[in-house]
């Protein structure tokens, strides 16, 4: 007699009722929850996908050249933060509408708006960095590249003080 696989014949013929309670579980071990996040951080377990077709997903462990920008992009956003507020007292305004509303309204939270903005435009990115965007550059790319660009705005906004001054 032929019996699915996930029940068993008991001495008798009959299927066990033990046997089809202990494939039900009350929670799924696969779930996204708070612990799975520090756990992965801590221990990542996964550095590539495992299909090909997985390659550009993301996965728990990233590149270690990718604290380079990272770091450089955090460093470069409080400096650009310090400039703008010398900027502004120097009779500039902010050319970013979020930020112009933030700094007018709430000046003490234009840092904190201005960090965590830029740090969540980072930390996307760098979860993202295995990805192509448009199947061409990866977002890593973006990463570099917009180091770069903050690098030329602190030298701009450099110059523009050295004309006030």
């Amino acid at each position: 007699m032929s019996v699915p696989c996930d029940q068993e014949l008991t001495t008798s013929g009959t299927t066990s009722a033990a046997s089809e309670d202990r494939r039900t579980a009350t929670t799924d071990r696969r779930a996204l929850t708070l612990r799975t996040l520090f756990a992965s951080g801590l221990s990542p377990r996964r550095k590539a996908g495992r299909r090909a077709l997985d390659h550009e997903l993301p996965v728990d462990f990233h590149d270690p050249r990718l604290l380079v920008p990272v770091v450089a992009l955090l460093l470069l956003s409080i400096t650009d933060a310090f400039l703008t507020v010398r900027l502004i007292s120097g009779g500039a305004y902010e050319a970013n509408p979020l930020l112009a509303f933030v700094l007018s309204e709430h000046p003490r939270l234009f840092a904190t708006v201005k960090m965590g903005l830029t740090g969540l435009g980072v930390t996307l990115l760098v979860v993202l960095a295995r990805a192509r965007v448009f199947k061409v550059v990866r977002a890593s790319a973006f990463l570099y590249g917009l180091a770069a660009a903050y690098l030329a705005l602190i030298a701009y906004e450099a110059w523009l003080i050295s004309r006030i001054s």
